[in-house]
């Protein structure tokens, strides 16, 4: 089954635009009254003049003797930005219908809320539960913009539903090589997070048009080195599907299936990660074959998370006592900024500015033990030591979250917001 779905309108789910032209009228959801309108009220939600002031004064605000540094890139990109605005734009142009959500727009609980608030009603994105059973052809599907599985595609496109796609440009690239890697026999190996939701979408885009083809999910350098050692060796099959158990395609052979690979990710992986993971294959299949022949890779790492990353390394130049990491828990891009700074500086990842509890104590999530913990060494808050605060956050993060942020900060060294300017 095909169908179509463009950002600028919306089709019911089952025709193509030429059928659903004949049936039902196109519904704009970009008009220029409506996204006049999801603009002020974004705004509203999420904007920052704080943010904003600082960023054009070059990212440094010192008061007494408090320094904050911002980085150059941080916060939402503009895929997030459009998926925001298209959910927004939703609500607006179907006032009264039921709309739902696969999973959660971005990875950021405020941003979530806001959606349930005006009655946005999250789907399960794990399995295809009897909720997209209970779908009508007058329901409104928000596909968010990590994408979602072609099964879920099919299932609400069977179901008829108007869909509001916002899967992020970059995350289609991806989509588009790996349809090709299966088109030319080619296995993907796709390095991210076998429960990420982008890794699944893309996972299931790896299947080809046919789902004949294959795709292996890879983690960490230790699985890569697992991998290349079985391509250049060979090895045990039992142990090895054993070991990627959830992170490979039905009926993976890794005997037939690793003869013929390309490389792809999730778009919010760290690059030099990536980088490190096409090199190591790349020798394994020249070690095995003579010649890279049967290796394929591109860069698939979004453009928005590479600039964050290489802020984040410009502003570690700088010396600091502390980095707040601001963003969701789940949120993979984020995560990777934690990464890059935690061997340089102090470094917290919280999800808001309420984390900071105190002088003393802020919790925070700690990506060892993968659960939030709380921390009671708040030396670097001290009011009578000078200090250099550094923050950054992911993409998904709003500047309002940010700006609470800095103003917590300042607040418990003393310093009000009206100094701040």
């Amino acid at each position: 089954m095909r169908w179509r779905i463009l950002d600028s309108g919306l089709y019911p789910a089952h025709m193509s635009s030429a059928s659903a032209d004949e049936k039902r009228p196109r519904i704009n959801i970009r008009r220029p009254d409506v996204m006049e309108l999801v603009a002020a009220q974004v705004a509203v939600h999420f904007h920052s003049s704080i943010v904003e002031k600082l960023r054009d004064s070059g990212g440094k605000i010192t008061v007494a003797n408090t320094s904050l540094l911002l980085a150059e890139q941080f916060g939402f990109c503009y895929g997030v930005e459009r998926a925001i605005d298209l959910a927004y734009a939703s609500r607006r142009v179907f006032p009264e219908q039921r709309i739902f959500l696969i999973g959660e727009i971005i990875h950021n609980p405020e941003v979530n809320a806001h959606l349930r608030e005006m009655g946005i009603v999250s789907l399960p994105w794990q399995d295809l539960t009897e909720d997209y059973d209970n779908l009508v052809a007058e329901d409104v599907v928000i596909v968010p913009a990590f994408g979602a599985p072609a099964a879920f595609m099919e299932k609400v496109a069977g179901k008829g539903c108007y869909v509001v796609d916002t899967t992020c440009g970059d995350v289609m690239k991806v989509w588009r090589r790996v349809r090709g890697y299966a088109k030319d026999g080619v296995t993907s190996v796709i390095h991210g997070k076998a429960n990420h939701e982008e890794t699944r979408a893309t996972a299931s885009r790896a299947l080809g048009e046919n789902g004949e083809g294959h795709y292996l999910i890879v983690l960490t350098l230790a699985d890569v080195d697992y991998v290349c050692d079985f391509i250049c060796r060979g090895g045990d099959k039992a142990a090895f599907l054993e070991r990627f158990a959830g992170s490979h395609s039905a009926g993976f052979d890794p005997d037939i299936h690793l003869k013929k690979v390309g490389v792809a990710n999730q778009t919010t992986m760290l690059k030099s990660e990536t980088e490190e993971i096409q090199r190591r294959i790349r020798a394994a299949v020249l070690a095995r074959d003579g010649d890279a022949g049967s290796f394929h890779f591109f860069d698939t790492i979004c453009g928005a998370t590479q600039e964050r990353q290489d802020a984040l390394f410009e502003m570690l130049k700088n010396p600091m006592d502390v980095l707040l990491v601001v963003g969701g828990y789940n949120s993979s891009n984020t995560a990777h900024l934690v990464e890059i700074a935690e061997p340089e500086v102090p470094t917290f990842f919280i999800r808001d500015a309420s984390c900071i509890r105190s002088l003393e104590e802020i919790v925070h999530f700690d990506l060892h033990q993968k659960q939030e913990i709380t921390s009671r060494d708040g030396k670097w808050l001290d009011p009578q030591q000078a200090v250099t605060v550094g923050i950054t956050a992911g993409a998904s993060c709003p500047n309002n979250l940010i700006e609470d942020t800095i103003l917590k900060v300042f607040e418990l060294r003393g310093i009000p917001r009206e100094a701040l300017g």
